[in-house]
């Protein structure tokens, strides 16, 4: 006897919450849109190039159909151009995250991924990515390209070091840094002939610590010809990208004095409140762009401790200074990925594997300067070592790097100046919080907390 099976009731479908939307299945030489419903229902796809008439066609017939907004996804850089033509059309432009989207199964073609898109935007489902306004992407690019030749000059450096090395010239050892200026007064001597130790360490600066006979001690050498050339060609390509990154650094000047108020163009920013950090500040060369930051956000990063110019610099051209985005500090955290992971299942922790967190630049920046803060005397040091003496140094990075967003966050959206407590007051604040714990366990098992003075 054959089984009855009972008609089953699916879930009801999706109810669109807009019809003037559409969705773009992005390639690299063919984008694939999908406008509204037909009146018939039909599904109303096109396809278009990828070249700049080809876009504006797109754009068009968007138009045409009376899109308001489209979803496209991440991929890429080819989502580039044609969300700056959207939205210089008046068009709302929804960034995707791709991996939302990658995991639903069923789409096997760009026709089916560009009509799914539409259907789940239409529905309101669709979360878009946070992008800053047209002047602070402009500042981001070109920072970026900056970070990417700094970098650069990384690499460029550590090979002239190689060559160095090669030839048992010990430079590094000699000076504390090979590019100051004691190390490339050497390597440019080297490079224009000279071979005498005693001659070379002539060069060093006033305030070398080591004596002329212990910088000449290490620098004699081999000088193969294969390696001099090396080097040659290594400092002759430092110069170079030096120059370079300059004429990057006045670009940025240039664009930062454009967006800065007019009652700020002229003052100069308010003195730090630890002098020693400012004298650094000024000692590397960062204190015009600190200034420059200033006058344009009205608040000084730099006051955090463990951020320097450099690092505010990279945070204020990457996110700019409207976080009202980020409704509240940890929804900022979570974007930076500098939140913990609470996945679970059943009750219990997944145990997946840990996703890479250095997704953003900023939240790279933030732990290098948590990573600073190891030894600092000052409160977020205190806290870096409490929770390292715990749970590691990898940990201590981490949530030290989300505290300094926490800050970060609160000086951009709120206005609020960070003042250092010192290592001591947030020691024995720790410590007054520690107490009042144990006061109230013993408490729940009937007992009272006595001073070791007052019980003898």
């Amino acid at each position: 006897m054959k089984r009855r099976h009972r008609a089953s009731h699916g879930a009801a479908p999706l109810k669109p919450q807009r019809t003037n939307v559409a969705a773009i299945d992005l390639g690299a030489r063919e984008h694939v849109v999908g406008g509204p419903a037909r009146a018939d229902g039909a599904a109303n796809v096109q396809r278009f190039g990828t070249t700049t008439p080809e876009l504006r066609r797109l754009v068009r017939w968007l138009q045409e159909q009376g899109v308001r907004s489209v979803a496209m996804e991440s991929t890429g850089v080819y989502w580039i151009p044609i969300y700056e033509l959207l939205q210089a059309e008046g068009i709302e432009a929804v960034l995707v995250n791709a991996r939302h989207l990658s995991g639903v199964p069923g789409r096997k073609s760009d026709l089916l991924d560009c009509q799914w898109l539409q259907q789940l935007h239409s529905c309101g489902l669709l979360k878009g990515s946070f992008r800053p306004d047209e002047a602070i992407c402009r500042l981001r690019a070109v920072q970026r390209e900056r970070a990417n030749l700094i970098a650069e000059r990384t690499r460029i450096v550590q090979r002239m070091q190689k060559a160095l090395d090669q030839m048992n010239v010990q430079v590094h050892h000699a000076v504390t840094e090979l590019t100051g200026k004691t190390g490339l007064a050497i390597v440019r001597a080297i490079v224009a002939g000279e071979r005498d130790a005693l001659q070379l360490a002539q060069l060093r600066d006033k305030r070398c610590q080591k004596s002329v006979a212990q910088i000449a001690e290490h620098l004699s050498g081999s000088w193969r010809e294969e390696h001099l050339f090396n080097l040659t060609m290594g400092l002759r390509r430092y110069d170079e990208i030096q120059r370079v990154i300059a004429d990057y650094d006045a670009q940025l000047y240039r664009w930062i004095a454009e967006v800065q108020p007019p009652e700020r163009a002229t003052q100069s920013v308010p003195a730090h409140p630890n002098a020693r950090k400012e004298k650094k500040i000024r000692q590397d060369g960062e204190q015009p762009i600190r200034e420059a930051l200033w006058r344009w956000t009205g608040v000084d990063l730099c006051r955090i401790d463990g951020i320097r110019a450099a690092a505010a610099e990279t945070v204020l051209t990457e996110i700019g200074l409207d976080l009202s985005a980020f409704a509240t500090e940890h929804h900022f955290v979570s974007w930076l990925r500098l939140s913990p992971k609470t996945a679970t299942s059943a009750g219990k922790p997944v145990p997946t594997r840990r996703a890479s967190t250095a997704v953003t630049r900023v939240a790279g920046v933030l732990r290098m300067a948590a990573l600073s803060l190891s030894r600092s005397p000052t409160a977020l040091g205190a806290y870096y070592r409490r929770v390292a003496r715990r749970k590691g140094a990898a940990v201590a990075v981490f949530a030290t790097a989300r505290k300094l967003a926490q800050l970060i966050y609160r000086m951009l959206r709120y206005g609020q100046d960070y003042v250092d407590e010192g290592a001591k007051a947030y020691e024995a604040r720790f410590e007054q919080r520690r107490l009042r714990q144990l006061t109230d366990t013993a408490h729940q098992f009937g007992y009272r907390l006595v001073p070791l003075a007052d019980a003898a």
